[in-house]
């Protein structure tokens, strides 16, 4: 009876600590792009199209296969952990070394610059947003963090476990926000 509980949350740790290394990845990525460019923004650095952002992944990180707008770096489908189907706009897609694929979006809604879906093994299963597949989200002023776009990172921990409750964790929400927060909140850990 342990067993199965036990070889669960190990999953869920290696999915954790996958995501952290693509989070330490993109951070650096950002700082070190914005020192590049002597701008004290994202924005002033120009990450303001999908054709910046795409430049930008080329070439501030290690690319080993690149896909536009097809599946071939991420699965077909994907389900929430409710069990709906989960749909997030394809944009250009990339596989990093580390075998996570990546696919990020110009998204210029109030604070917000890009999101940054990422499945931390590819097309491997379980293919469920909250669990292998997470989407950040990347703000003006370099912050990551979850979905809010009048409000200006860090969120607060209501937002985030309210993000959590109404759209990660929902059986009527469709909507692949809401996961990442939650992680944050429990210290890198995914306690759901």
């Amino acid at each position: 009876m342990t067993v199965p509980t036990l070889m669960q949350n190990h999953q869920r740790k290696t999915y954790v600590t996958q995501l952290h290394k693509v989070y330490n990845e993109l951070s650096q990525a950002l700082l070190q792009y914005q020192t590049d460019k002597n701008a004290v923004n994202l924005k002033e650095a120009g990450l303001t199209s999908q054709a910046a952002i795409n430049d930008f992944i080329t070439n501030y990180f290690k690319i080993v296969q690149s896909c536009e707008k097809t599946d071939p770096c991420f699965a077909s489908a994907y389900k929430h952990i409710a069990g709906q189907a989960g749909e997030f706009t394809k944009t250009n897609s990339y596989v990093l070394s580390s075998g996570a694929s990546i696919r990020p979006r110009y998204y210029p809604e109030g604070n917000i610059l890009l999101s940054f879906v990422v499945d931390i093994n590819g097309q491997k299963g379980p293919n469920i947003i909250g669990r292998d597949l997470t989407v950040m989200y990347i703000y003006s002023n370099g912050m990551i963090d979850d979905y809010l776009s009048d409000n200006m990172p860090p969120l607060t921990e209501e937002i985030r476990e309210t993000l959590f409750a109404q759209s990660c964790n929902s059986s009527s929400s469709t909507e692949v926000y809401g996961c990442f927060g939650k992680i944050l909140n429990d210290n890198w850990e995914m306690t759901y």
